[in-house]
């Protein structure tokens, strides 16, 4: 930790923490694996809306896509101002809670869309 200049951040007292763009390795992989199976499993159902369960596909199907696209949108938004150094740190449990949303989202709309259950 002393290969950062001290800095103050606002407080009283100094302190020599990473603001932000240094993370660890251990960031990274997490970052990079929660993305790669989330992008996976969102390619995937976009595909699914319009292949399954017959062509041409349904209208229910592409607007169930759109509404998980116009999510992964927000979340880019926002992994984008994080990046940035506009976003505090906190927010980085946000996106993961969000990306997890998505998920499950994505779950949902592949099991519809293959009709499991019926």
């Amino acid at each position: 930790m002393d290969d950062f200049p001290t800095r103050t951040y606002g407080t009283a007292g100094l302190d020599n923490r990473p603001l932000f763009g240094e993370t660890s390795a251990r960031d990274r992989i997490v970052n990079l694996v929660v993305g790669g199976l989330t992008s996976l499993l969102v390619l995937v159902t976009i595909i699914s809306s319009f292949v399954f369960p017959s062509l041409p596909p349904r209208p229910l199907n592409i607007f169930f896509t759109f509404c998980i696209l116009m999510i992964c949108g927000a979340v880019l938004v926002l992994i984008f101002w994080y990046r940035q150094g506009d976003l505090e740190p906190k927010f980085r449990n946000l996106i993961y809670y969000i990306l997890g949303s998505v998920v499950l989202l994505c779950i949902c709309a592949n099991l519809y869309f293959h009709d499991v259950g019926k």
